[in-house]
């Protein structure tokens, strides 16, 4: 295999990759501070695209007026449709919010899935935090599938488009960049967005853990809540942000894909159970293990999914994750970088 091809194939992995980490990451911050198996985190992935799309929809009601210096194909008075944000903020900024209608939904996905994660967890998932992981399996499932029908009655079962601004649209020539010739690596400018914004969210979220005191009392408290509980501290509340805080992350790793895979309702799922792979080869707990497992699977996927390679081995594609799984845990049972003694007999 020729080193540019190579070189490719790690690129296409590093999307799916931070997508994979960034869910990854979100629930490992909930397992590791609640302790709790949350099934229906997908279905916030799936929350935060589907933010994208809503504000798409928002930003293009429009209103109608008669030109009458103009006329359709039936030669009546044409109809102009103008979106109310040309009317109220000029045509200029007006368009240019509804192309960039996907960035700016981050500023809606943020408070929209810090609310839904508060709710989830005081309205549900406290309940169960000293049932048996099958009871929190089972009920965070339930709860993923009646996010995925609400979502599935109100915007249909078909994908809805969320296209990446224009500026943005196109390919960069990595193949020029590192001397091969030109058009041998060509890579989408918004897949380079995706990476470079996953990597500012995990770092985002390190940094808090690491250099604020709330950070660092959260990773006290999932070293050892009780004593943690016993110097006055409410470290039961600063678990419900840190619950609200995942919610965000995997929302707002949904708002940035969705120019790569348009939303549909079952979305959430298709990622779900890899996620959890991905938790459980980097170590339960470990958020750095999330992350670079999360690259690794993604990368290993896109190698997976070469013409060559399932010309040679039919379907490898669909389970070459879960087979990477079974290799790593049985050589290392707490996963890459887990606590020792986790998941370990």
């Amino acid at each position: 295999m020729e080193l540019s091809a190579i070189l490719l194939q790690v690129l296409n992995g590093l999307d799916k990759g931070s997508a994979y980490a960034l869910i990854a990451l979100g629930l490992t911050l909930i397992f590791g501070t609640l302790g709790v198996v949350n099934f229906a985190h997908g279905a916030l992935f799936m929350i935060g695209a589907f933010c994208a799309v809503s504000l798409q929809k928002i930003l293009t009601i429009s209103f109608t007026t008669i030109d009458e210096s103009k006329t359709d194909f039936l030669g009546n008075p044409a109809q102009i449709h103008t979106p109310y944000v040309e009317k109220w903020f000029g045509e200029a900024v007006g368009a240019t919010m509804i192309d960039w209608a996907v960035p700016l939904a981050i500023l809606l996905a943020i408070p929209v899935m810090l609310l839904v994660g508060f709710a989830m967890e005081r309205g549900l998932i406290k309940h169960f935090y000293k049932r048996p992981h099958a009871d929190q399996i089972l009920v965070t499932f339930g709860l993923a599938i009646v996010l995925q029908e609400i979502i599935k009655a109100y915007f249909g079962a078909n994908q809805i488009p969320a296209p990446a601004p224009d500026a943005l649209i196109g390919s960069f020539d990595f193949g020029v960049l590192l001397g091969f010739d030109p058009g041998t690596i060509i890579y989408p400018y918004w897949r380079i967005v995706y990476f470079l914004f996953a990597m500012v969210v995990v770092g985002a979220v390190f940094a808090f853990l690491k250099f604020t005191t709330f950070g660092m009392v959260v990773r006290a408290g999932m070293a050892d809540r009780e004593t943690v509980g016993l110097l006055g501290i409410n470290i039961d509340k600063r678990f419900t942000i840190m619950f609200g805080i995942a919610a965000a992350v995997a929302g707002l790793a949904g708002v940035m894909y969705t120019p790569i895979n348009s939303p549909n309702y079952h979305m959430g799922m298709d990622f779900l159970v890899i996620s959890f792979v991905v938790v459980v080869v980097g170590g339960m707990g470990s958020l750095a293990g999330a992350v670079l497992a999360g690259f690794i699977l993604g990368i290993l996927e896109s190698f997976a999914s070469m013409r060559e390679v399932i010309q040679l081995i039919p379907g490898i594609n669909q389970v070459v994750i879960y087979l990477a799984a079974i290799v790593i845990l049985l050589a290392r049972p707490r996963g890459l970088l887990g606590r020792k003694g986790v998941m370990e007999s």
